[in-house]
């Protein structure tokens, strides 16, 4: 019988639910949280055509940059590209379709799809081009826009701890996103720093309960050199 306590699989194993032309949600903002192991598997798998909702397209060889760059994506779902090139020249050869979102609006459609929302009501964009093709509400008088709520086959999640049920604890930043992405994946693949046994993290650390999670593979640690290291 199987445990489902027991999510720790293979990085082999993980990479068995990426395909080409899926939707993948990505934790992160810059870079920062966003999976190394787990995105270079998606390299070397070779996946492409993929949907990619994120903060932003990190930077060229930074994170899921590196997916950008590698021109695996079709389209982005983000807040903004300009930390890398090779998006907006992408964009602009129309080889990329990119899909802005306010950044705030952006993590609370990624909510609204963890939590089972129809949506969510926002004023922000009204009278601007960021209506175009969104349905309008009228609520106590005031007109908002019905934002959708976003999910994805696959996120994809950096933590600094995971126990072996899927309790994560972040890293002070790289916070950011992870847990939002990680409630809203059909299938959410958690790559961790550390993986310790369950009881074994404090229940106040605990930022993703392990409900969230369907599998943990063990990282190998970034692979690229930060902007700021140059």
């Amino acid at each position: 019988m199987t445990n489902r306590f027991e999510k720790v699989v293979s990085l082999s194993e993980a990479l068995t639910h990426f395909h080409d032309g899926m939707t993948l949600l990505a934790g992160g903002f810059g870079g920062v949280g966003n999976p190394p192991t787990l995105i270079q598997g998606i390299l070397d798998r070779g996946v492409r055509d993929l949907t990619l909702i994120s903060n932003d397209t990190a930077f060229p060889h930074i994170g899921i940059g590196k997916l950008v760059t590698e021109k695996r994506v079709k389209k982005v779902i983000a807040s903004h590209i300009g930390s890398n090139p090779n998006a907006g020249a992408q964009m602009t050869a129309g080889d990329l379709e990119v899909e802005f979102c306010p950044q705030g609006i952006l993590a609370e459609r990624v909510r609204a799809g963890g939590v089972g929302l129809g949506g969510i009501l926002s004023d922000v964009g009204i009278g601007t081009i960021a209506e175009k093709g969104k349905q309008k509400v009228v609520l106590d008088g005031k007109e908002y826009l019905l934002e959708t709520p976003l999910t994805a086959e696959v996120a994809i999640v950096h933590a600094k701890k995971a126990d072996r049920f899927g309790n994560l604890v972040f890293d002070t930043s790289a916070r950011n996103f992870n847990p939002l992405v990680a409630m809203a994946g059909d299938i959410t693949i958690v790559e961790a720093d550390e993986i310790v046994e369950v009881g074994m993290i404090d229940p106040e650390e605990i930022v993703t309960p392990g409900v969230f999670v369907n599998f943990i593979v063990q990282s190998e640690g970034v692979n690229w050199q930060w902007a700021w290291e140059k």
